[in-house]
């Protein structure tokens, strides 16, 4: 299986992809304020691709649980002179995290090659935006808007799964009606939006079901508060703990076929991903 997008290619047959996380918020909820500037956000760039990282996640609007949004102007002013940065110094592919098509568009001019949509196609502009543009496209499930999307999440009949694949196969439909080519698409289950530590274990379990949507499928979990419920951290996050449980389930969700990780800690996640590739395959990868 094959990603492509704006004449790149990236082979997902055989060997996972690492997404290295740049947030450039002050509110994010293990790294807020951690690359603040446009200087600070390139040398953490460059520090995650040299440890690992295949691609980078540009974000400027924070999804943790209880945020607020933010304006397309302020959601600009953080990233685009990020993008501009990271491009000059790099020809590693990026990937904006953003959900309006304003900052999509402003963030490709300047040099990214991925839209990260966490809304799942929420602004009309964004999937003809994708495809006039060739570039990759990830579409996001997320129940609910993050400032409640953790109250209390439920899915009808308990069936999580069942409302993922749903949601996520009438986007990725809406996406090549929108005119993008099936083989740019990557699709997320959102694991912590709008999904109780039941769902996003029930998620992860059935990811072959996931698969059944003929797109590659990327797993979100880095430092998320499920690992830390899982690693039995008591009341403060324990981000140590968060990574030895974010690795193990980076080989489990890698074994069961997930081929994407967004991840704030490449190398440890890349070592997780060649020890499942290995036992997969009977041999190291290259």
């Amino acid at each position: 299986m094959k990603w492509r997008f704006r004449g790149r290619e990236i082979d997902l047959t055989s060997r996972g992809v690492i997404l290295g996380i740049v947030n450039v918020t002050p509110d994010s909820f293990s790294d807020g304020g951690s690359a603040s500037d446009p200087e600070a956000a390139r040398i953490l760039g460059l520090r995650l691709l040299s440890e690992g990282a295949d691609m980078l996640d540009i974000g400027g609007e924070s999804t943790r649980p209880g945020s607020l949004p933010v304006s397309p102007e302020e959601e600009l002013r953080r990233v685009i002179p990020v993008v501009k940065a990271l491009r000059d110094s790099t020809d590693a592919p990026i990937s904006v995290d953003t959900s309006k098509a304003v900052v999509a568009e402003a963030a490709l001019t300047a040099g990214a090659d991925i839209i990260n949509d966490v809304s799942g196609l929420s602004d009309p502009s964004m999937g003809k935006l994708a495809a006039s543009s060739g570039v990759g496209l990830i579409l996001m499930h997320m129940q609910g808007i993050p400032i409640t999307m953790q109250q209390n999440p439920s899915y009808e009949g308990g069936d999580v799964v069942g409302a993922v694949s749903k949601f996520l196969s009438e986007r990725r439909s809406a996406a090549v009606a929108c005119g993008v080519q099936p083989d740019a698409l990557i699709l997320d289950p959102g694991l912590g939006f709008g999904k109780s530590l039941s769902h996003n274990l029930a998620l992860l379990r059935r990811i072959p079901e996931l698969l059944s949507l003929d797109s590659p499928i990327l797993i979100g979990h880095s430092r998320k508060s499920f690992l830390g419920t899982i690693a039995g951290e008591s009341a403060s996050p324990d981000f140590a703990a968060r990574l030895q449980a974010g690795t193990a389930m980076t080989a489990l969700a890698r074994r069961l076929g997930a081929m994407l990780f967004r991840v704030h800690d490449p190398a440890p996640h890349r070592m997780a991903l060649r020890t499942a590739e290995a036992m997969i395959h009977g041999e190291v990868q290259p």
